[in-house]
């Protein structure tokens, strides 16, 4: 960018400007004050000559050189009035313009017919000077004669056109006290006075509801913004932390919100249905011990929590259970509450909405993140722009304060992590190199050799878990091997990994942040992978004479749960207790960084088991909300007395991006096929659940269909629309090519805002310096003419010497 030139404003008064000089009426700098002597010098000088290139006086260019600072273009007075009338030079006026303006303006108002509104009077911008000479006449016009005539002018309005207009007034809050004082006589006060006593009661009481209408309606609006979850304590950790701590955070608030949309659907169809018309008891259940809490078993297996519970049957009609398993008949001509097609369509329905959330999340926060902002000038946008003068609690001072100290000290470590970096970019020997990818294969080996032994085991677990006989009601607490085999794993490898990654110094660090995700993310989608050939491959075929859906939904909720409580003791013994061993044992006062991606991932692996388990436990999403809601408090709390904000820089808005995308595609993509291979491919169990007595679970709907065409003719569009719409593939296929297109579209429509952006920017450069050269144009005209001039006198003095001297 173009660096703009340094203008000496500095412009000798003329005797005709001295004691006529008054302050500009906006008192904001000493510019104001430059320009308002230019704007004083055109407006004198236009009245006696036109507005062209004059030439200086001979000797001017050298005293006003003297006076300038070195280095500094020098510019005429002519030159400066010209560029004091450019648009973009515009800063102030003088008070005559205003008062002028304001005078017409009341005049008419006063000649229109009848009382006008109050929305006729709007606010007035500052005009262009380009209108200045316009409107200041001063041969016609004095600034005391406009303010007498403008006194007049507000008296004869109401009361109320006449705050509204000075309110409107670009001027001082003295000049307009001055304007309302000299507006307001004692008679007109008495009049004004005698005048509102005669409005009466009701305009009185009108005012008075308006009033309290609108500070009600203000009080709502701050009552509802106050009202939004964690708005303090979001508050509080961006502005100590920093938004790449606060993004972790706003993320988990996300999830919050994709389960509490994925719970109300299907307590609304499913669960508060089969509530409403519980099945008949088939015994006594088993008694509540609270073992149930962590294994999921015990006296929660015979309640809405799990698919078995679920009837195969009507809910709004009386049917007999029959011996042999089969569904109910209903009666003939109705279209009664389908408890199995309820069931199938919420299932695909919640996760329709949030497919489609999700990937507006995605598209959203990928525009934010993508969109090209300029980093000239960041540190004096932190330190001079950043605070808000608004702000007058103690607290919310406190914490503004904080928020720009973690913003300098993310630059700062910015700066050494570039430094750093520019380093390492250094001349490097061929030796050196191929060192480095050595090192970085040998990590990579060890990383996934890593992985492929902690599947291996969790295969190995689960097979002999599968060979031993069923576990009895007394011995419920083995169930809880598994997952805490999956859980200790999943905690202990990203340990392992960070301290591989320690070895291979990458270039960038950025790309150590990417590959510490990719390398967790591949341990997590592979036990997971190995959980769901499991429980489908291998469970569907040991528990033939039982019910296999409860047994994966109860393993899905011990797997969250345990999950949970490792989450809680990592926090306890990896922040906690670290930091009160560097403290006392270590005699250091470094607290342990906040690691925001290892905290993501475990986020995203839970939710993972909320979607896998959707099918199989309608009411895990509440689970799910209520580990969240627990995780943000002791996260929070944790975050506040044991952590650090990460020395590492986060761009936020993009890891944020990519947090969705990884929400998106691995994790609910791969549940989305899990539930989609259930529901297509395994045969339900005979013994419990809506679809008992049927090869699929999407038979139920072709059952569906065939009872409507038997229903009447009344709906006999409905099997036509599942026939074309349901069961062509065609459209399904069609459907997943418009959503990748719509995803295609907006990352180009994000890429071409950016080019644009940039073709702007450099447009934006081009007229600086297409401005500068003008500029300098000007200049070199103006001294050519100089001298010409100076030459020209010269040999005219020089011609009158030789006259006299003959």
């Amino acid at each position: 960018m173009a660096q703009p030139l340094a203008f000496d404003l500095n412009i000798p008064e003329t005797p005709e400007d001295q004691g006529s000089q008054e302050p500009s009426p906006y008192d904001e700098s000493d510019v104001h004050d430059s320009f308002h002597q230019i704007i004083q010098e055109q407006t004198q000088w236009a009245a006696a000559q036109a507005l062209e290139l004059q030439p200086r006086e001979p000797g001017a260019g050298t005293q006003e050189a003297s006076g300038s600072a070195k280095g500094a273009p020098v510019h005429s007075s002519a030159t400066l009035r010209i560029l004091a009338s450019m648009p973009s030079r515009t800063i102030g006026r003088s008070r005559g313009a205003i008062i002028s303006q304001y005078y017409g303006r009341t005049v008419r108002l006063r000649r229109r017919t009848g009382r006008p509104r109050l929305g006729g009077s709007g606010r007035s911008a500052r005009p262009s000077l380009r209108l200045y000479d316009l409107e200041l006449d001063s041969a016609t016009l004095q600034e005391e004669e406009r303010q007498m005539l403008l006194v007049r002018e507000l008296q004869s309005l109401t009361v109320t056109q006449r705050d509204h207009m000075l309110r409107g007034m670009p001027l001082s809050l003295a000049e307009k006290r001055c304007l309302r004082e000299k507006s307001q006589t004692p008679r007109g006060k008495r009049r004004g006075w005698r005048g509102h006593r005669g409005l009466g009661c009701w305009s009185w009481l009108r005012d008075t509801c308006v009033l309290a209408l609108h500070n009600l309606g203000l009080r709502l609006l701050w009552g509802l913004h106050a009202l939004r979850p964690w708005r303090y304590s979001l508050k509080r950790i961006g502005g100590q932390f920093g938004s790449s701590v606060l993004s972790y955070f706003l993320f988990l608030k996300t999830l919050l919100a994709f389960n509490a949309l994925l719970l109300l659907p299907l307590l609304a169809f499913i669960v508060g249905v089969q509530a409403a018309f519980p099945p008949a008891p088939t015994g006594p259940g088993p008694a509540f011990t609270g073992l149930e809490l962590l294994t999921g078993g015990g006296s929660f297996s015979h309640t809405v929590m799990y698919y078995g519970y679920y009837r195969n049957a009507t809910l709004n009609q009386p049917c007999a259970p029959l011996l042999d398993g089969s569904q109910c008949t209903p009666e003939a001509h109705g279209l009664p509450y389908n408890m199995p097609l309820a069931y199938l369509f919420t299932v695909g329905m919640v996760f329709f909405i949030t497919c489609i959330t999700l990937v507006y999340s995605m598209s959203r926060s990928f525009g934010e993140s993508y969109r090209v902002g300029s980093t000239l000038g960041v540190h004096a946008i932190t330190v001079f722009c950043s605070w808000d003068y608004k702000v007058t609690q103690k607290w919310a001072s406190r914490l503004q304060h904080d928020s720009i100290r973690t913003q300098l000290k993310a630059h700062c470590h910015l700066q050494e992590l570039l430094a750093e970096w520019q380093l390492r970019q250094g001349p490097r020997s061929a030796c050196g190199r191929l060192r480095q990818v050595a090192v970085l294969v040998l990590v990579w080996l060890l990383c996934l050799g890593t992985t492929l032994g902690c599947a291996v085991a969790v295969y190995a677990f689960s097979e002999l878990l599968t060979q031993q006989s069923p576990v009895s009601a007394e011995r419920e607490g083995a169930l809880l091997a598994l997952p805490l085999v999956v859980c200790l794993l999943n905690l202990g490898a990203p340990y392992l990994f960070r301290g591989l990654a320690a070895l291979e110094r990458h270039d960038s660090p950025g790309l150590e942040v990417y590959v510490a995700i990719c390398r967790n993310l591949i341990l997590k989608m592979v036990i997971l992978g190995i959980l769901c050939y499991h429980w489908l491959g291998r469970r569907v075929g040991a528990l033939k004479d039982q019910c296999w859906e409860n047994f994966v939904g109860q393993e899905l909720y011990r797997l969250t749960v345990v999950d949970f409580l490792f989450m809680l003791l990592d926090t306890l013994f990896g922040e906690l207790l670290w930091r009160l061993i560097s403290e006392k044992k270590f005699k250091r006062r470094g607290k342990p960084e906040f690691d925001i991606a290892r905290n993501v991932l475990d986020l995203i692996y839970g939710q993972t088991l909320t979607w896998l388990g959707v099918l199989f436990s309608p009411l895990l999403p509440a689970v799910q909300l209520i580990k969240l809601l627990f995780l943000f408090y002791v996260k929070k709390t944790s975050l506040l007395a044991n952590c650090r904000a990460p020395r590492r820089p986060w761009l936020a808005s993009r890891m944020s991006t990519v947090f969705v995308s990884l929400l998106c595609f691995p994790s609910f993509l791969g549940a989305a096929i899990f539930l989609c291979y259930a529901i297509w491919q395994v045969k339900p169990s005979s013994t419990c659940g809506p679809f008992r007595g049927l090869d699929t679970m999407y038979e139920a709907g072709k059952l569906w269909v065939r009872r409507l065409e038997k229903a009447g003719p009344r709906v006999s569009w409905l099997p036509w629309v599942h026939q074309h719409l349901v069961e062509n593939t065609f459209l399904t296929y069609l459907a997943s090519a418009l959503l990748l297109a719509v995803i295609y579209l907006n990352i180009q429509v994000v890429k071409g805002q950016r080019k644009v952006i940039c073709l702007l920017k450099e447009h934006i450069s081009n007229e600086g310096e297409d401005k500068i050269f003008l500029i300098n144009k000007l200049h070199s005209v103006y001294e050519r003419k100089e001298r010409s001039r100076a030459g020209r006198t010269q040999e005219a003095m020089k011609l009158v010497d030789d006259r006299e001297a003959f």
